[in-house]
């Protein structure tokens, strides 16, 4: 292979789409380096801590959803009553949010705290805590994170994870396709030829990383930023590579029924937080994501208008009816999926015991494009105490979403003391 650096450009395919390294001006070069180590894997084992986030675009009816009365006796809201028989594993929190403004651009942000256009002069970027935590503890499973949702929306698809690159996780569009990745072992030959591909690409990764050191010292300031951010996103594709080359010749886990079809976003939900279930009780992954997005349709609900256009109720009655009844059938399979996790044991504990599931939107009020005042509901993981806590919304006082992050990491065994936008750990 050459040693000039000055008309190259390496591309690796099929990891995490392409990755092009940006023009330099300051040498006319393209090229790329960066290492990482990663983790062995530790292997499955009961009682792994495991976190789930589940996030919608158009949050839900506030003066439906909080109580009134802080601490255990607060009152079963309408929307909350779903979650009655999790009562005593959940905490629902009031007042939490990002301090941001957007409306459906601010959405993204449920996560991480950051809006994508604001992230770029940031260590972490836009990174959401589910990326964060997969970054540390992913390599342990088959699966280092799921991200599960639709790409129809009014946002222009799923957008509720990131990586710290910036780049958008794409999801897995429905059980047909999460039912094939979780359960569905390739062939023999096939897996060969998967060694044989990650082998080519790991040998194009280390022959990035041979020349990028002389690279990095010869540039400006300006393109060492963009080598900077570019490293990142390679280092992202060696972490899932590694992981690939890992678990290539492993077979799945026994698919427990035959391979679902996909429907319908409302009717496949109950499905999806199976499968996730599944994913969480064969160890496959540790941390999952499902976004409930555009193409969650009222017309599957019998209900003949548009989720986006309901939104936008103007306080008419018939509109925040048919709005609580699309967010309690949300609520309802939000329960359901607690007390399954519930059901499974995971040594001396319950796989809810076990896994921080996260519930809640980016959006706090859609009537009025509001993203302060989140819904947001935490279960099982230690944090099952039955409780309703009001936070100060303003002010001194004021606590950010992130600083809940902060705490949720710290429980998966992350070792950080920030993460986003936080100012500190929640208590």
């Amino acid at each position: 292979m050459s040693k000039s650096l000055h008309h190259r450009r390496f591309v690796l395919q099929s990891l995490a789409g392409s990755l092009a390294l940006p023009g330099l001006s300051s040498l006319r070069a393209e090229s790329v380096g960066g290492t990482l180590p990663v983790h062995a894997s530790r292997g499955a084992g009961a009682g792994a801590r495991r976190f789930v986030a589940v996030g919608n675009l158009l949050g839900f009816q506030q003066k439906q959803f909080f109580p009134e009365t802080p601490g255990k006796a607060f009152e079963e809201t309408t929307l909350l009553k779903p979650l009655t028989e999790n009562r005593d594993q959940i905490t629902v929190y009031r007042g939490l949010d990002h301090g941001l403004r957007g409306g459906h651009f601010a959405v993204h942000t449920f996560l991480s705290g950051v809006l994508h256009h604001e992230s770029k002069q940031r260590p972490d970027g836009n990174v959401t805590i589910d990326q964060f935590i997969a970054d540390e503890i992913g390599p342990q499973t088959r699966f280092p994170s799921l991200t599960v949702g639709s790409e129809g929306g009014i946002h222009g698809g799923c957008q509720l994870s990131w990586t710290k690159s910036g780049v958008r996780v794409p999801p897995i569009t429905g059980p047909a396709e999460l039912f094939e990745k979780l359960f569905v072992t390739e062939s023999k030959e096939r897996r060969t030829e998967m060694v044989k591909e990650n082998s080519l690409q790991a040998s194009i990764l280390d022959s990035i990383v041979d020349e990028a050191g002389a690279l990095s010292k010869r540039v400006n300031r300006e393109d060492k930023a963009k080598l900077d951010e570019y490293f990142s996103s390679i280092r992202d594709v060696e972490k899932r590579l590694q992981s690939r080359r890992q678990w290539a010749d492993q077979p799945k886990p026994e698919p427990p029924f035959e391979k679902p079809a996909n429907r319908n976003t409302v009717e496949d939900l109950p499905l999806l937080y199976e499968l996730i279930a599944l994913a969480l009780q064969t160890d496959s992954t540790r941390v999952a994501t499902l976004e409930i997005g555009g193409s969650f349709l009222p017309q599957n609900l019998g209900i003949d208008k548009s989720y986006h256009s309901l939104s936008h109720h103007g306080n008419d009655d018939e509109a925040i009816a048919n709005l609580i009844t699309l967010e309690t059938y949300q609520l309802e399979q939000f329960g359901k999926f607690l007390s399954r996790l519930a059901t499974v044991e995971d040594g001396d504990q319950t796989l809810l015991d076990s896994t921080a599931v996260l519930f809640g939107s980016g959006m706090g009020n859609g009537n009025s494009h509001t993203n302060n005042d989140l819904p947001i509901v935490l279960a099982g993981g230690g944090y099952g105490r039955g409780e309703f806590k009001k936070v100060a919304s303003d002010g001194l006082g004021k606590v950010p979403l992130c600083n809940l992050f902060v705490d949720i990491a710290q429980r998966m065994g992350v070792e950080t003391e920030s993460f986003g936008t936080s100012t500190g750990s929640f208590c």
